[in-house]
């Protein structure tokens, strides 16, 4: 097939964790089956631990949180929970899989050799976070996580730092991109270790993109301690740096 089709694109739906034998055999990407059982769970220590893997293995998995087996997404996943599993999975490095209604909160899972469905009225908040989480990926961020990607955390002044996860990850064009999620039911605290050069002596501006959030933190302190975070129960952020000089921040 790639003789005759190059461009040829393959992708596996595969169980049993057997994704990354299906890649090494020549799929561009295998179904990350793995990662929705462990958002649907609700812990947050395994979803950390999912992304200890290689970046080369992470951007070859399909990333979903429903497809026509799995049960809809706003019926599995409480409101909080949904939206922050959903900046978890469509912000991690490999192929984003968007399932029918999804954006819409439908809440039936019907057979896909049906051409019709049940009447359900729009769950108007999700939609709009999906909206936005959309543009985010869209754009200029439309090849988000080509870079650095890491999940390291300290302590914070409260609690442990195992149920906040920070994704540090570069787009396209270089830029760094900061996400972070509190993936647990309660409040947590945590200081995230940022994997960019060039901080020392600066101030760094951070901007969420998902929400009013707005920060001048100094580059020193950044650079040792790390960036700290409170976040409520399910909370997230989708932070863009920017440095108040022109020397572009690098990863280590």
């Amino acid at each position: 097939m790639r003789e005759k089709v190059p461009g040829f694109c393959f992708m596996a739906e595969v169980y049993w964790d057997l994704e990354w034998t299906m890649q090494q055999q020549g799929f561009d990407y295998a179904y990350d089956k793995r990662l929705y059982d462990r958002l649907r769970e609700g812990h947050a220590h395994p979803v950390r631990e999912h992304f200890h893997a290689g970046l080369d293995y992470q951007k070859k998995l399909a990333r979903f949180l429903e497809n026509h087996d799995e049960p809809r997404a706003a019926a599995t996943f409480p409101k909080g929970q949904h939206e922050a599993a959903a900046i978890v999975t469509f912000l991690a490095p490999g192929l984003r899989f968007f399932h029918q209604g999804q954006f819409e909160g439908r809440l039936k899972r019907i057979s896909p050799h049906l051409c019709r469905a049940p009447v359900e009225a729009t769950e108007e908040d999700l939609q709009q976070f999906y909206q936005q989480l959309l543009a985010v990926l869209g754009g200029r961020r439309s090849a988000t996580v080509s870079g650095v990607y890491s999940s390291v955390c300290r302590p914070g002044r409260k609690t442990g730092p195992r149920r906040i996860s920070g994704i540090c990850v570069e787009d396209v064009g270089g830029d760094p991109l900061l996400v972070t999620i509190n993936y647990a039911p309660h409040q947590s605290q945590c200081y995230v270790q940022l994997p960019f050069r060039d901080l020392a002596g600066r101030t760094v501006r951070l901007k969420d993109m998902m929400g009013p959030a707005e920060y001048d933190r100094a580059g020193d302190d950044l650079a040792s301690r790390g960036f700290y975070l409170d976040l409520p129960p399910w909370g997230y952020h989708v932070f863009t740096l920017t440095p108040t000089l022109t020397t572009p921040i690098r990863k280590r």
